[in-house]
């Protein structure tokens, strides 16, 4: 019993000197820590009534690893402190929200940086919004943007000539880069004319074009070097002399009314849109002029051509879709005879050249006007679209049987590379070609100068 109490007493004496646990961890006395909740007693022993330490230095040892581990809302956060900051003299930092919110509680009112912090009085839910979120200050400095003085003046009036080589852009890049790049740095020989004719005709110039141009480059220069700039010369000069003869206007008989212009393609060609281009021009000469929406397989070919009669001030003549199509030419020769109308489109449905009953259909269009004026249809065009390339010299060939065209119109030419087709069937059929489109604004139609399309296709800069 002896050794036991002296043993007893070292140990008290021990706990009294040495820190506890809790004062190592954090640099402080125990003394100065507040004190723990009520534990629950443990079996056989009564909870401690006096506040001071345990009485063994046991005791103390087994109460720290409760106090470090449990999570007790009542524990202060400066015990979660990492072990590595043992020692250190940490304040609680209030003025910092948590990352993630808003504090949960009224906070002191402190001035930062920023400003000053909404008062502690104003619950959470009456803050304002952060003042970024209603309005940036990058926006406010630069009114500028909302009103510049360039969007305030109109668009500048693109001349013909511009929209014809921005439309023919690509047809001369590929016509430039294959012909005139023949002869960068190479002699004049036989083997470069066989590339330079290859080139021509796989332009869709045709081949009879293709040879006199070979012809007209070759002459006197066999054997010698020649400037790109000088073949783009030489091209030009020879297209335009292809194209001279049939670029030709549309001229208007005002003496024939109506003067009566049958519009046929096959599907897609731009018959309804061009019609609508044409009367416009034709408006803005002084003439009357009258719609008849002859394409009646497509309700709104109708509807368009409609459009377009409002849009000119023209009235348009339709029936149901699914009606003759030959008997309502008749009806429209007949009401424009009566109201004194000068020029009559007649609009026709699409059809492809090679289908022999659709062909029939457009043939009976062309008696039934006949019957009604015998020089009637004074003018039939043919609308081409460009981007068919060589097939554009079937669709001549067997309309002209059907309908017997009399004219060209060439739209599309700004969405394809193959606009050197107009030069073949220039050189094959001699047909005029009066109007070339390349763009749908009603400007971008205009009547056909082979000088302007032969410079264009050559790629040639050019202001006249």
């Amino acid at each position: 019993m002896k050794s036991s109490t002296s043993v007893d007493e070292a140990k008290h004496s021990m706990a009294e000197n040495k820190p506890g646990f809790f004062s190592r961890l954090f640099g402080r006395k125990a003394e100065t820590q507040p004190e723990p909740e009520p534990q629950t007693p443990q079996a056989g022993g009564e909870p401690e009534a006096m506040p001071s330490p345990p009485a063994t230095g046991a005791d103390d040892l087994a109460a720290a690893p409760s106090t470090v581990t449990a999570a007790s809302p009542d524990t202060p956060d400066e015990r979660k402190a990492p072990a590595e900051l043992a020692g250190a003299d940490l304040q609680p930092v209030e003025t910092i929200d948590p990352e993630g919110g808003s504090p949960k509680g009224p906070i002191p009112q402190v001035e930062t940086a920023m400003g000053p912090e909404p008062r502690p009085d104003v619950a959470e839910t009456e803050k304002p919004a952060p003042a970024a979120l209603d309005s940036q200050p990058v926006l406010e400095s630069e009114p500028a943007l909302e009103a510049q003085p360039v969007s305030e003046k109109p668009a500048p009036v693109r001349g013909w000539w511009q929209r014809l080589t921005e439309g023919m852009r690509r047809t001369s890049s590929s016509l430039s880069e294959n012909v005139t790049g023949l002869f960068t740095k190479r002699k004049l020989d036989e083997a470069t004319l066989q590339d330079l004719e290859d080139a021509l005709i796989q332009a869709d110039l045709g081949v009879p074009t293709a040879m006199r141009i070979t012809e007209a480059i070759s002459a006197g220069r066999y054997n010698k070097e020649i400037s790109p700039q000088e073949v783009r010369t030489i091209l030009a000069s020879e297209v335009e002399k292809t194209l001279q003869p049939v670029a030709q206007a549309l001229t208007i008989d005002r003496a024939k009314k109506p003067f009566v212009i049958l519009m046929v393609g096959v599907n897609g060609a731009g018959k309804t849109t061009t019609i609508g281009k044409l009367s416009q021009k034709f408006r803005q000469q002084g003439l009357k002029v009258m719609l008849a929406a002859g394409d009646t397989f497509r309700a709104a070919a109708i509807e368009q051509l409609k459009v377009w009669g409002e849009r000119v001030g023209a009235p348009v003549l339709a029936r149901e879709q699914g009606a003759d199509a030959a008997g309502l030419a008749f009806d429209a020769l007949q009401e424009a005879k009566a109201n004194g109308t000068d020029v009559l489109l007649i609009d026709t449905a699409g059809r492809l050249q090679n289908k022999a009953g659709l062909m029939a259909e457009l043939e009976k269009i062309v008696r039934v006007i006949k019957k009604f004026d015998e020089s009637a249809p004074h003018a039939s065009l043919l609308v081409l679209d460009a981007t068919v390339g060589q097939n554009a010299m079937s669709q001549v060939e067997l309309f002209q049987k059907v309908a017997g065209v009399t004219g060209l119109v060439m739209t599309k030419l700004d969405g394809t590379a193959r606009g050197g087709i107009l030069v073949a069937l220039a050189a094959k059929f001699g047909l005029p070609v009066h109007f070339i489109g390349v763009g749908e604004g009603v400007e971008d139609l205009e009547p056909f100068t082979a000088g302007d399309f032969a410079k264009a296709i050559a790629g040639i800069e050019a202001t006249s």
